[in-house]
């Protein structure tokens, strides 16, 4: 007979691989930048992920908590809405011996650091890094653990389920919601407050194409990631639905159905529009495919992975040519499509497709609520949390900045200075 797999120690080492999706992130939010600020923008990611795991653990999982641990709740129509977690603050109160909690906060550490670099590709270029870490402290402290109480904290939106026989409640396994789609939407909410690139439209309003400096960085940064979402849907799984260990081929598997399916048909649309494969854009279907498939991998069959990666992947060029064009949004990374749209996609075909346990009629709807609160309440905060930010700490860097790369004039030197005379240029 085959023995048991210990749970809490197999869940320990998942989380151990994620950090390897925030150094996936780093390397393709670099390359899809221009050479002259690509040290800022590692710099960037280490100084918001740094601070976003700080934030968190100082007060953001006293604010998302975990099940059976303390929290608020209202009473609507004689049923329990539980809103916000009543933890304790530094972490305080948790057995790190092996307890579930306190694996859930290593979880979420590495969580809001992953979410605080999604928007770092949408700002790039003439985001100041003072702007970056205040937004990052927010979101991190605040909004990220807000929403991860309610998915994964014994939250409202997890009970709709035990409350109202909606499903198991609104399913998000790893996250394309509480980690993705906020950080997809505080990429869009960044890129309306900076504003484009100099250069990126004409008087028209017809957007230019700017390059990326080292697509190596961009596909390199696609392997990476996916070790690290793998490890982020595999301990999502466990922790939060008890999933048994065993049951990581399957995420592995469809983790990996989704982003390959996502990558090809991304590269068969940029084929037939444009004569050729789009490498940037391909990478970016690949991550898509990663994003879309966070909610629901433990429960899909294979089939259906492949099918939200087949859409995932024809979402990103689509979506991303439809911000530019009819929005005005500069997002050198596609972050807003890319983890935004995919993650919300992911969130429905999750309702769509998933074979969850002891499975109750009416998950579609669940999976709508948790969607219509991402776009209805957190996307406002989001916005409104930076707006009110970029009044006390300016977000957007100074023309000559911008003109001169955000390496020379915020960290004084580039990030390839041997050729930086080359490099200036050719990028004018």
């Amino acid at each position: 007979m085959t023995p048991a797999l210990d749970a809490a120690p197999f869940a320990a080492g998942l989380i151990l691989l994620i950090p390897l999706a925030l150094v996936g992130l780093t390397l393709m939010n670099c390359g899809l930048t221009r050479s002259r600020s690509a040290a800022h923008v590692l710099m960037a990611s280490l100084a918001v992920a740094a601070v976003a795991g700080i934030a968190y653990a100082i007060c953001g999982f006293a604010w998302q908590s975990f099940a059976d641990r303390p929290a608020y709740a209202l009473l609507v129509a004689g049923k329990p809405w539980n809103w916000i977690g009543a933890d304790r603050f530094f972490l305080g109160g948790l057995d790190f011996d092996r307890s579930p909690a306190a694996l859930a906060s290593c979880f979420g550490v590495f969580a809001a650091a992953l979410a605080a670099c999604i928007p770092l590709g949408a700002g790039a270029e003439r985001w100041r890094l003072a702007g970056s870490i205040a937004s990052s402290a927010v979101l991190g402290g605040w909004i990220f653990p807000l929403f991860a109480h309610w998915v994964w904290g014994a939250g409202w939106l997890q009970q709709l389920g035990l409350n109202y026989g909606l499903g198991i409640g609104f399913a998000d396994a790893g996250g394309a919601g509480a980690i993705q789609t906020i950080g997809g939407l505080t990429a869009l909410s960044v890129a309306w407050i900076l504003g484009p690139r100099r250069g990126k439209f004409s008087p028209d309003g017809l957007p230019a194409a700017i390059p990326g400096h080292n697509s190596v960085f961009v596909l390199i940064g696609c392997l990476l990631a996916f070790t690290g979402w793998t490890g982020l849907n595999g301990a999502g799984a466990i922790l939060f639905y008890h999933a048994s260990p065993a049951r990581v081929a399957l995420i592995a598997v469809n983790t990996f159905l989704a982003a390959g399916s996502a990558l090809l048909v991304t590269s068969l649309i940029t084929r037939a529009r444009f004569s050729r494969p789009d490498a940037s854009l391909s990478a970016n279907g690949w991550v898509a495919g990663l994003v879309a498939s966070s909610a629901g991998s433990p429960f899909l069959p294979p089939a259906a992975a492949l099918i939200v990666g087949i859409v995932s992947g024809a979402l990103v060029p689509i979506c991303i040519e439809w911000f530019e064009l009819r929005l005005r949004v500069d997002d050198p990374a596609g972050a807003a499509s890319v983890h935004g749209v995919a993650g919300l996609w992911g969130l429905l075909a999750a309702g769509l497709f998933a074979r969850f346990p002891s499975a109750q009629p009416d998950q579609v709807l669940a999976q709508l609520m948790g969607i219509a609160a991402l776009l209805g309440f957190i996307f406002p905060l989001i916005y409104g949390a930076n707006w009110i930010l970029n009044r006390f700490v300016r977000y957007r860097a100074v023309p000559e900045a911008e003109r001169q790369g955000l390496d020379l004039h915020e960290l004084g030197s580039h990030a390839y200075p041997e050729s930086a005379g080359y490099l200036d240029e050719m990028q004018h």
